[in-house]
């Protein structure tokens, strides 16, 4: 990516070259780019809380949220698990930039191995094209 085109992703809001890596895969995809567009509320007990998703993509019936995630910190994971537990039904998934990354120095458990523990999916570096055709479908209605 050339560093005027790096700059005017930036400028579009992104966080990160992952998001802009992942806006443009979503883009060349033919989907719509929703960008933390929703916000999703969660409690950390007796205090109510506000998550927006980086991405939502469209499925049939619904919606699927992708966050992307280069450091996966402990407020981050307990953000994930309060949330998916107080709104049912919500699918979060993530991509990781790196999914062997470890919780933290010295850890056994790496980012992929605590989302299968939970029941989150998860990608290493980008969407999966199933991801991305389970959108197609929801687009248009499944069909």
């Amino acid at each position: 990516m050339s560093f005027k085109r790096a700059r005017s992703a930036y400028a579009r809001g992104y966080k990160s070259g992952l998001e802009v890596k992942i806006a443009e895969q979503i883009e060349k995809a033919g989907l719509p780019v929703v960008y933390e567009k929703d916000i999703i509320l969660y409690k950390i007990p007796e205090r109510v809380h506000k998550y927006t998703p980086d991405w939502r993509l469209a499925k049939p019936g619904g919606f699927f949220y992708v966050e992307s995630k280069g450091l996966f910190s402990v407020f981050d994971r307990a953000k994930s698990i309060h949330c998916v537990k107080q709104n049912k039904g919500l699918d979060l998934r993530f991509v990781f930039s790196n999914a062997n990354s470890r919780l933290y120095k010295g850890s056994p458990t790496t980012y992929s191995a605590w989302c299968e523990k939970h029941g989150f999916r998860w990608a290493n570096k980008w969407i999966p094209e199933s991801w991305l055709a389970e959108a197609r479908k929801g687009e248009t209605g499944g069909a």
